[in-house]
């Protein structure tokens, strides 16, 4: 479907693979010029699929997401739409939240929440100056329900909605429009390392193989019952981005299922 972003430049952070490879895919095929951050190098072979053009970008470190906007700039000439799809978990099963420690929450903290305040500072101002464009975050539904998998991944999720919030405010009298989109159970490796994470806690009667486990996850929690997939996530991305959405910012909106009745 033409979203009507045609030539329009979409940078998605997070690009190297998952739900971020997934959006930028979809930008890409809107005809759109698509620059992809990444913390891995892996992030070249994804720009080189989509004939993108890539950073190899850690969003931990101010100076490199600093750098890196600057360059994305001087690349394009503009920017129109900024997409936030980084997730990292503590690789640890936190319930309860006392089996972890205070220092587990450290990289979480400072990718998923702060790492998204970065990308925001380093767009938001030139975005004012020109008077359009979107910014999209990708939270969770764990950010919305106080998740007891991974309470550092849960906590750095529900203040990424609270800070795409802030942002909205603050940029709707520049006409630019922030939104938060929450994915629910996507078969991601984020996904399958929340299950490492429980089945390397329990004794060898009580694990599960990861297909079972989410299996009975997804039938116990997600009315629909069934997995969301990366191409659902990415279609709201795009429509979020497209002027069908011109009235559209300060939300969070969910795509799990059902997972999340508000």
């Amino acid at each position: 479907m033409d979203m009507g972003l045609r030539e329009s430049v979409a940078v998605v952070v997070g690009a190297a693979r998952g739900l971020g490879k997934a959006i930028a895919s979809a930008f890409a095929s809107e005809a759109c010029r698509v620059g992809l951050w990444d913390v891995s190098p892996d992030v070249q072979n994804t720009a080189n699929e989509l004939s993108g053009s890539a950073w190899v970008v850690d969003v931990a470190n101010d100076a490199s997401v600093r750098a890196a906007a600057s360059e994305t700039w001087g690349k394009f000439g503009a920017v129109d739409h900024v997409v936030f799809a980084v997730g990292v978990g503590s690789g640890k099963f936190g319930f309860p939240f006392w089996q972890l420690e205070p220092s587990d929450w450290d990289r979480v903290l400072r990718v998923n929440l702060i790492g998204g305040v970065s990308v925001a500072h380093a767009f938001a101002p030139r975005l004012a100056e020109r008077k359009k464009g979107t910014m999209l975050f990708l939270s969770s539904v764990a950010g919305q329900i106080g998740s007891q998998t991974d309470p550092p991944y849960s906590a750095a999720k529900a203040g990424l909605i609270n800070f795409s919030q802030c942002a909205a405010k603050d940029l709707a009298p520049f006409g630019v429009r922030v939104n938060c989109l929450c994915p629910g159970m996507v078969k991601t490796p984020l996904n399958r390392s929340v299950w490492q994470a429980w089945a390397d806690r329990q004794p060898p009667e009580a694990r599960q193989d990861y297909e079972s486990w989410t299996a009975e996850k997804i039938a116990r929690l997600v009315p629909l019952n069934r997995w969301q997939t990366p191409e659902d996530i990415a279609a709201l991305a795009i429509f979020l981005a497209s002027d069908r959405t011109a009235n559209i910012t300060g939300q969070t909106i969910n795509v799990d299922g059902g997972y999340v009745m508000r």
